[in-house]
């Protein structure tokens, strides 16, 4: 039980890090760009959104095994097509779980257009 406890904390630890590292690295730029009201709010949202969608590709890449060329062009693509920004973050989310239920092919493309839908996306 005590060696769960430690994973789980391990796991919080590690996936909060990024986060409050794009946080960081949000309000450093606001500040250097002098944003205040609703200019700093409309930064904050969308660069946090950014960060998010570019740790949520790296995710994904991840839960892939990719490496080297292979995960630089999926990362690349996947922040192009904004998988993890207020756009595409349905379609990331869809994505995962196609992943966790272990379908391909078809299935997964009817079961993605169709959450992605539900989503209203």
């Amino acid at each position: 039980m005590k060696q769960l406890m430690r994973i789980l904390t391990l796991a919080v630890a590690a996936f909060s890090a990024p986060a409050f590292a794009a946080n960081a690295a949000c309000e450093a730029t606001a500040k250097e760009k002098k944003l205040a009201g609703a200019a700093l709010t409309s930064f904050m949202k969308k660069c946090e959104a950014d960060a998010a969608g570019a740790s949520s590709c790296e995710a994904m890449a991840a839960q892939k095994k990719l490496a080297g060329a292979a995960k630089t062009s999926f990362v690349t693509k996947c922040e192009k097509d904004g998988a993890g920004s207020a756009g595409g973050g349905a379609q990331a989310k869809c994505d995962a779980m196609a992943a966790e239920k272990k379908l391909a092919g078809a299935a997964k493309t009817s079961f993605t257009k169709k959450c992605v839908t539900d989503a209203g996306g």
